[in-house]
């Protein structure tokens, strides 16, 4: 009875193959993150391209690429602060044309 048992565990551990998506349609199920579609939407921006824009609104929800430009936006004067040695907050006046405070 023992080997009956012990058949019929064994033979219900094995899982069925995997198969595998084709690599088209792989492609087209891409899941982009929203820090991709942050960056592609502000690039796009900066070069004009509504097209991209588009593209890349519809990648995520409107939140969460809201959420990614800002991270985006923090990120960048974070980075131009430190090369200009100026603090943050006169870098992102600076780039909105504003006086300094």
């Amino acid at each position: 009875m023992f080997d009956k048992l012990r058949r019929l565990f064994l033979s219900n551990r094995t899982a069925a193959p995997v198969v595998e998506p084709a690599a088209s349609s792989r492609r087209r199920t891409r899941q982009h993150n929203l820090f991709e579609a942050a960056a592609t939407y502000v690039a796009a921006t900066a070069d004009d391209d509504q097209d991209r824009m588009d593209e890349a609104s519809g990648w995520v929800s409107p939140e969460a690429l809201s959420f990614g430009v800002s991270e985006l936006a923090c990120r960048a004067v974070i980075a131009l602060a430190r090369e200009r040695d100026e603090s943050p907050q006169t870098v992102a006046r600076s780039l909105l044309g504003l006086p300094a405070a």
